[in-house]
Protein backbone atom coordinates (compact mmCIF):
# COMPACT_ATOMS: atom_id res chain seq x y z
CA UNK A 1 0.00 0.00 0.00
CA UNK A 2 1.52 3.43 -0.65
CA UNK A 3 1.62 6.18 1.66
CA UNK A 4 -0.70 8.69 1.41
CA UNK A 5 0.69 12.63 1.13
CA UNK A 6 0.75 14.49 4.47
CA UNK A 7 0.42 18.21 4.13
CA UNK A 8 2.93 20.84 5.66
CA UNK A 9 -0.27 22.01 7.77
CA UNK A 10 -1.65 18.54 8.42
CA UNK A 11 2.13 17.78 9.97
CA UNK A 12 1.94 20.81 12.24
CA UNK A 13 -1.70 19.77 13.33
CA UNK A 14 -0.87 16.21 14.36
CA UNK A 15 2.70 16.73 15.85
CA UNK A 16 1.41 16.10 19.25
CA UNK A 17 0.56 12.49 18.29
CA UNK A 18 3.67 12.06 16.22
CA UNK A 19 5.50 8.40 16.91
CA UNK A 20 9.14 8.94 16.23
CA UNK A 21 11.37 6.07 14.51
CA UNK A 22 15.53 6.89 15.05
CA UNK A 23 16.61 4.10 12.69
CA UNK A 24 20.64 3.50 12.96
CA UNK A 25 22.78 1.11 10.77
CA UNK A 26 25.90 -0.09 12.94
CA UNK A 27 28.86 1.04 13.11
CA UNK A 28 32.31 -0.29 10.42
CA UNK A 29 33.07 -3.88 10.77
CA UNK A 30 36.67 -6.06 11.39
CA UNK A 31 35.75 -6.99 7.78
CA UNK A 32 35.01 -3.73 6.32
CA UNK A 33 38.13 -3.17 4.30
CA UNK A 34 37.73 -6.50 2.83
CA UNK A 35 34.45 -5.61 2.14
CA UNK A 36 32.96 -9.29 2.95
CA UNK A 37 29.23 -10.28 2.48
CA UNK A 38 28.30 -11.35 6.38
CA UNK A 39 24.84 -11.75 6.84
CA UNK A 40 24.24 -13.05 9.49
CA UNK A 41 27.80 -13.90 10.27
CA UNK A 42 28.42 -12.43 14.19
CA UNK A 43 31.15 -9.77 12.89
CA UNK A 44 32.59 -6.68 15.20
CA UNK A 45 33.08 -3.56 15.25
CA UNK A 46 36.15 -1.86 14.34
CA UNK A 47 37.91 0.89 15.91
CA UNK A 48 36.57 3.01 13.58
CA UNK A 49 32.53 2.01 13.93
CA UNK A 50 33.26 2.42 17.69
CA UNK A 51 33.84 6.11 17.54
CA UNK A 52 31.03 6.22 15.12
CA UNK A 53 28.57 5.07 17.42
CA UNK A 54 29.98 7.54 20.40
CA UNK A 55 29.56 10.40 18.35
CA UNK A 56 25.89 9.28 17.12
CA UNK A 57 25.24 8.99 20.92
CA UNK A 58 26.50 12.03 21.70
CA UNK A 59 24.15 13.55 18.78
CA UNK A 60 20.84 11.51 20.85
CA UNK A 61 22.18 12.65 23.45
CA UNK A 62 19.43 15.40 24.47
CA UNK A 63 16.74 13.29 22.84
CA UNK A 64 13.93 11.34 24.80
CA UNK A 65 14.49 7.68 23.83
CA UNK A 66 11.77 5.68 25.02
CA UNK A 67 12.85 2.29 24.01
CA UNK A 68 15.63 0.77 22.33
CA UNK A 69 15.83 -2.03 19.81
CA UNK A 70 18.57 -3.95 17.91
CA UNK A 71 19.36 -7.40 15.47
CA UNK A 72 20.47 -9.54 18.03
CA UNK A 73 23.65 -10.19 16.51
CA UNK A 74 26.92 -8.79 17.54
CA UNK A 75 27.34 -6.07 15.42
CA UNK A 76 24.26 -4.10 16.25
CA UNK A 77 23.67 -4.92 20.36
CA UNK A 78 26.94 -3.76 20.64
CA UNK A 79 26.20 -0.41 18.66
CA UNK A 80 23.18 -0.27 20.49
CA UNK A 81 25.00 -0.47 23.95
CA UNK A 82 27.50 2.40 22.88
CA UNK A 83 24.58 4.52 21.86
CA UNK A 84 22.58 3.59 25.67
CA UNK A 85 25.09 4.45 27.56
CA UNK A 86 24.59 8.13 26.11
CA UNK A 87 20.77 7.80 26.59
CA UNK A 88 20.38 5.62 29.13
CA UNK A 89 17.97 2.81 27.65
CA UNK A 90 18.77 -1.11 27.69
CA UNK A 91 18.51 -2.62 23.86
CA UNK A 92 15.72 -5.19 23.27
CA UNK A 93 17.78 -7.65 20.67
CA UNK A 94 15.18 -9.00 18.26
CA UNK A 95 15.49 -11.37 15.85
CA UNK A 96 13.36 -10.35 12.90
CA UNK A 97 15.96 -7.01 12.47
CA UNK A 98 18.59 -9.13 11.57
CA UNK A 99 20.66 -8.54 8.30
CA UNK A 100 19.50 -10.51 5.29
CA UNK A 101 21.00 -14.23 5.60
CA UNK A 102 23.12 -14.57 2.44
CA UNK A 103 23.49 -18.57 2.54
CA UNK A 104 26.46 -20.13 1.09
CA UNK A 105 27.95 -16.47 0.09
CA UNK A 106 28.52 -15.55 3.42
CA UNK A 107 32.02 -14.67 4.50
CA UNK A 108 32.99 -13.88 0.80
CA UNK A 109 33.99 -11.07 -1.07
CA UNK A 110 32.00 -9.81 -4.01
CA UNK A 111 35.34 -11.10 -6.23
CA UNK A 112 34.79 -14.49 -4.58
CA UNK A 113 31.41 -14.97 -5.66
CA UNK A 114 31.41 -13.54 -9.12
CA UNK A 115 34.44 -16.16 -9.79
CA UNK A 116 32.75 -19.12 -7.95
CA UNK A 117 28.90 -18.09 -8.50
CA UNK A 118 28.92 -15.56 -11.63
CA UNK A 119 25.34 -17.07 -12.75
CA UNK A 120 23.55 -16.57 -9.41
CA UNK A 121 25.38 -13.13 -8.78
CA UNK A 122 24.07 -12.05 -12.62
CA UNK A 123 20.53 -13.33 -11.41
CA UNK A 124 20.33 -12.04 -8.52
CA UNK A 125 21.68 -8.58 -9.83
CA UNK A 126 18.95 -8.17 -12.16
CA UNK A 127 15.89 -9.40 -9.61
CA UNK A 128 17.42 -7.76 -6.04
CA UNK A 129 14.38 -7.85 -4.54
CA UNK A 130 12.92 -11.34 -5.15
CA UNK A 131 16.12 -13.44 -5.39
CA UNK A 132 17.19 -16.00 -2.90
CA UNK A 133 20.91 -17.08 -2.36
CA UNK A 134 20.79 -20.78 -1.94
CA UNK A 135 20.60 -21.23 1.80
CA UNK A 136 19.80 -17.51 2.36
CA UNK A 137 16.93 -15.03 2.15
CA UNK A 138 15.76 -12.56 -0.37
CA UNK A 139 15.08 -9.06 0.52
CA UNK A 140 11.40 -9.72 0.25
CA UNK A 141 11.93 -12.11 3.00
CA UNK A 142 13.57 -9.60 5.02
CA UNK A 143 10.76 -7.32 4.31
CA UNK A 144 7.99 -9.68 5.42
CA UNK A 145 9.80 -10.44 8.97
CA UNK A 146 11.36 -6.77 9.94
CA UNK A 147 8.23 -4.92 8.35
CA UNK A 148 5.25 -6.77 10.97
CA UNK A 149 7.76 -6.71 13.68
CA UNK A 150 8.62 -3.14 13.26
CA UNK A 151 4.23 -1.99 12.93
CA UNK A 152 4.03 -4.21 16.08
CA UNK A 153 6.55 -1.56 18.16
CA UNK A 154 5.03 1.08 16.42
CA UNK A 155 1.87 0.25 18.03
CA UNK A 156 3.10 -0.80 21.38
CA UNK A 157 4.96 2.36 21.21
CA UNK A 158 2.65 5.01 20.03
CA UNK A 159 3.34 8.86 20.99
CA UNK A 160 6.57 7.50 21.71
CA UNK A 161 10.30 7.59 20.90
CA UNK A 162 11.69 4.31 19.65
CA UNK A 163 15.63 3.75 18.26
CA UNK A 164 16.20 0.59 16.38
CA UNK A 165 19.93 -0.04 15.46
CA UNK A 166 20.04 -2.52 12.32
CA UNK A 167 21.58 -2.82 8.99
CA UNK A 168 22.23 -1.55 5.84
CA UNK A 169 19.92 -4.16 3.84
CA UNK A 170 17.38 -3.84 6.75
CA UNK A 171 17.26 -0.09 6.83
CA UNK A 172 17.11 0.38 3.29
CA UNK A 173 13.81 -2.21 3.62
CA UNK A 174 12.35 -0.10 5.74
CA UNK A 175 12.92 3.05 3.91
CA UNK A 176 11.60 1.74 0.88
CA UNK A 177 8.46 0.46 2.52
CA UNK A 178 8.08 4.01 4.28
CA UNK A 179 8.60 5.94 0.80
CA UNK A 180 6.08 3.21 -1.09
CA UNK A 181 9.36 2.71 -3.19
CA UNK A 182 9.72 -1.16 -4.83
CA UNK A 183 12.30 -3.08 -3.41
CA UNK A 184 14.32 -3.67 -6.62
CA UNK A 185 15.27 0.15 -6.32
CA UNK A 186 16.48 -0.27 -2.58
CA UNK A 187 20.20 0.05 -3.57
CA UNK A 188 19.43 3.47 -4.57
CA UNK A 189 19.04 4.27 -0.85
CA UNK A 190 22.47 5.07 0.82
CA UNK A 191 22.88 3.83 4.16
CA UNK A 192 26.68 4.44 5.54
CA UNK A 193 28.47 2.63 8.64
CA UNK A 194 26.57 4.45 11.85
CA UNK A 195 24.15 6.68 10.16
CA UNK A 196 20.93 8.31 11.37
CA UNK A 197 17.42 8.53 9.61
CA UNK A 198 14.45 9.11 11.08
CA UNK A 199 10.84 8.87 10.55
CA UNK A 200 7.47 10.44 11.92
CA UNK A 201 4.88 8.71 11.87
CA UNK A 202 1.30 10.38 12.38
CA UNK A 203 -1.60 8.32 12.71
CA UNK A 204 0.51 5.26 10.75
CA UNK A 205 1.06 7.66 7.90
CA UNK A 206 5.12 7.60 7.77
CA UNK A 207 7.23 11.34 6.95
CA UNK A 208 10.60 10.62 6.29
CA UNK A 209 12.83 13.61 7.94
CA UNK A 210 16.35 12.59 7.34
CA UNK A 211 18.14 10.00 5.49
CA UNK A 212 21.63 8.57 6.04
CA UNK A 213 23.26 11.20 8.34
CA UNK A 214 26.85 10.47 8.76
CA UNK A 215 29.11 10.27 11.80
CA UNK A 216 32.89 10.08 10.80
CA UNK A 217 32.31 7.15 8.38
CA UNK A 218 35.50 6.22 7.47
CA UNK A 219 35.46 3.84 5.21
CA UNK A 220 32.72 4.00 1.61
CA UNK A 221 31.96 -0.03 1.69
CA UNK A 222 29.20 -1.63 2.72
CA UNK A 223 29.35 -5.13 3.30
CA UNK A 224 26.11 -5.87 6.09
Amino acid sequence: MTPKTISHRELEEMKDGRTRLYLVRHGELTTSQEWRYVGHMDVDLNSAGVEQLQRLGARLKDETIDVVLSSDLKRTVRSAEIISATIGRSPIPEPDFREISLGCWEGMTMNEIVEKFPEEFEKRSLNIAEYRIEGGESFADVHSRAIPRLMSYLAEYKGKNILLVAHGGVNRVILCHVLGVSLKNLTRIDQSYGCLNIIDYFNGEPVVRLVNESFFAVSPKNGG
